[in-house]
């Protein structure tokens, strides 16, 4: 596995080569970030972010929400995947928020997930995007690089990837990481043909060793 030294080594090659990484959805409170990255679960932000605008148009507030026929929150929705059980969970979050929280967002992980539809991932995502609590979300590309560079096991869980990173990484770098880790992900680290001559990490990843094999 990969030391703290050298994980932390190896993100500071990443802050260089993507600098001053943040988060794509488009939100304007902790609210609208909780029902966005509801919304990003199996599917892109960009296509969040075109369906966010007439859904807070037309929904802008957790009342509104909770108010709503889950058909009407669909029709907004429509075009994002698992949008039946993104409307109902929606609604339902919003409920709780009216009778919980008094209509507002909770700022712990216990009570986010208390929330229908609120994994730790996106209690991760809205604590440190929305009220800068250290935080570190692990996806799909974040799981990608941890594997491949050895940070964590290949048969590591997500739980235990969060875990990892968090015990390598000062804390006060965990939000940014995350954000980092993600757009190295899309942009060079991919999933299918890796752009490993584009990567500062080449000679401790996996399949960088190959992919310079492969080179001869």
């Amino acid at each position: 596995m990969l030391s703290k030294a050298k994980t932390q080594w190896a993100m500071h090659q990443l802050y260089e080569l993507i600098p001053d990484a943040q988060g794509a959805l488009v939100a304007d409170s902790p609210f609208q970030l909780l029902i966005a990255v509801m919304l990003s679960a199996q599917a892109t932000d960009v296509s969040v972010n075109k369906v966010t605008p007439q859904l807070f148009a037309d929904f802008p507030t957790p009342a509104s929400f909770a108010n709503a026929e889950i058909a009407d929150i669909e029709a907004d929705i429509h075009s994002i995947g698992l949008y039946h059980n993104k409307a109902k969970h929606i609604k339902t979050c919003c409920q709780q928020l009216m009778a919980d929280f008094g209509g507002e967002v909770p700022r712990t992980h216990a009570e986010l997930e208390q929330l229908a539809g609120v994994g730790r991932k996106t209690a991760n995502v809205v604590l440190g995007d929305a009220f800068n609590v250290p935080s570190f979300a692990v996806d799909t590309h974040v799981t990608r690089i941890a594997k491949r560079l050895k940070i964590s096991a290949q048969d590591a869980s997500v739980t235990q990837i969060e875990k990892d990173f968090q015990a390598k990484l000062p804390k006060k770098t965990w939000v940014q990481a995350h954000h980092t880790l993600i757009l190295f992900g899309r942009q060079v680290c991919t999933a299918r043909k890796p752009h490993c001559d584009e990567c500062p990490l080449l000679m401790i990843c996996q399949t960088g060793q190959q992919f310079l094999e492969d080179r001869g």
